[in-house]
């Protein structure tokens, strides 16, 4: 009875992680495609490249918001009701944008649907850690990172595909997003929020995990007090602003790589799938740093977040220098992906590492408001410099630099 209880549960983990990443693995549908929208978008409207940076900025700035308020939720109420709630506002929002006739039409519902995205992260990564246990962490996250990186190709190949057909740019909103709606019913079905749900004991190193386990009890602390103790951490904070960094990089790729090889003459490109190597690099940086932190660094998680960060910008630094057409061109930007995102499994490892598994929804919730809070201020600022200079390729230049920053911030993470 007993081994067969423990295969049952290991067997229930697998099948929270599993949902979780099928579901988040269709998000990106509908938030990373703006990228590939921009040149239709100015040949159609008109609207310059820096205002439609900001309209990328409002959109990660709402999804930065929406963070702080729904990783706390997702710690108050489970995070299952959240992502799928997400999944199907997201997928409404975008065909909202995709009749967008100007600025405004644009910004105002792809401002919304950050918001509405923002209901997946946080929430389903409180029902990871609710399930598995501080030892297993590193791994979990890493899989549940290369979900989201996986979900970067799915959104790249989705949007180019549509290119290709001769299809217009709003259909990059309307087409890959109906994806998103079979992960958000899919998840609702399957996923519960905690081991009791289905009648299973919580594991004895899940109650020793949290650094604050003698001094109160967790489960009936206020939104209030788990806000309090998730910004009293210094290392925690710490990690924010690294993420910070790591995420402006992050979403200057995401966003103006597929600018700089579509070019003038984007629906004749013949470099649009280039493009490509970047969504990747970056699934399997997060699958294998997550793996490497917990295997070779011994969960030393700072030492891989600086590593990785400091080899990104070496590399970004390369492709800043290479024409877009190089035979290197393809393999750097691979890398260039993986070690620019790589840290990211790490960085949502962290945050019941420091905080413990009950705070882990706020945590990460706190820090990926970081994370997009700098994104946002990124965005306007990549359209500025890259239309001042007529240079799509100085992308890589300021992703090099908020590279550095990061490695640099990284290294002062104590646990």
């Amino acid at each position: 009875m007993v081994l067969r209880t423990a295969r049952s549960y290991r067997a229930a983990q697998y099948r929270m992680l599993l949902a979780t990443m099928f579901c988040y693995f269709f998000f990106y549908t509908g938030r990373q495609t703006f990228g590939f929208a921009i040149p239709g978008i100015q040949q159609e409207l008109g609207i310059s490249k820096a205002m439609l940076g900001w309209a990328g900025a409002f959109m990660l700035w709402a999804y930065a918001v929406g963070q702080a308020i729904n990783g706390n939720l997702g710690d108050k109420y489970g995070g299952r009701r959240l992502m799928s709630l997400g999944a199907l506002l997201s997928c409404a929002l975008n065909w909202v944008v995709s009749f967008g006739s100007g600025f405004t039409g644009l910004a105002i519902p792809w401002t919304l649907n950050g918001y509405a995205q923002s209901m997946a992260w946080a929430p389903g990564s409180r029902v990871l850690a609710s399930w598995w246990p501080s030892h297993e962490r590193g791994k979990v996250y890493g899989a549940y990172v290369f979900s989201a990186g996986s979900a970067s190709v799915l959104a790249f190949a989705t949007s180019t595909l549509i290119l290709e057909l001769g299809l217009s740019w709003r259909w990059i909103f309307r087409l890959p997003v109906l994806l998103l709606l079979v992960g958000g019913v899919a998840y609702y079905l399957i996923v519960r929020d905690r081991p009791e749900d289905l009648g299973f004991q919580l594991p004895d190193d899940e109650h020793r995990d949290s650094p604050d386990a003698n001094l109160v009890e967790l489960t009936t602390e206020t939104s209030r007090q788990r806000y309090t103790a998730v910004l009293s951490c210094p290392s925690f904070v710490i990690a924010c602003l690294a993420i910070g960094f790591q995420s402006m990089a992050r979403y200057g790729l995401l966003i103006w790589v597929p600018v700089h090889f579509l070019g003038e003459n984007w629906q004749e490109s013949e470099t649009k799938w280039m493009s490509l190597a970047l969504p990747i690099g970056m699934a399997l940086g997060a699958i294998g740093s997550g793996w490497m932190s917990d295997r070779l660094f011994s969960a030393n998680r700072a030492r891989v977040i600086a590593v990785f960060l400091v080899t990104a910008m070496a590399c970004s630094l390369a492709m800043y220098m290479l024409p877009k057409t190089h035979v290197l061109a393809i393999p750097l930007l691979l890398l260039t992906g993986f070690f620019a995102y790589g840290p990211q499994s790490v960085f949502w490892a962290l945050c019941p590492d420091l905080l413990g598994h009950e705070r882990a929804g706020t945590g990460t919730g706190v820090m990926n408001t970081f994370a997009y809070a700098f994104a946002g201020f990124g965005e306007p600022l990549f359209g500025w410099i890259i239309e001042s200079n007529q240079d799509t390729s100085l992308v890589f230049g300021i992703v090099a630099a908020a590279c550095g920053f990061g490695a640099a911030v990284a290294l002062l993470i104590r646990r």
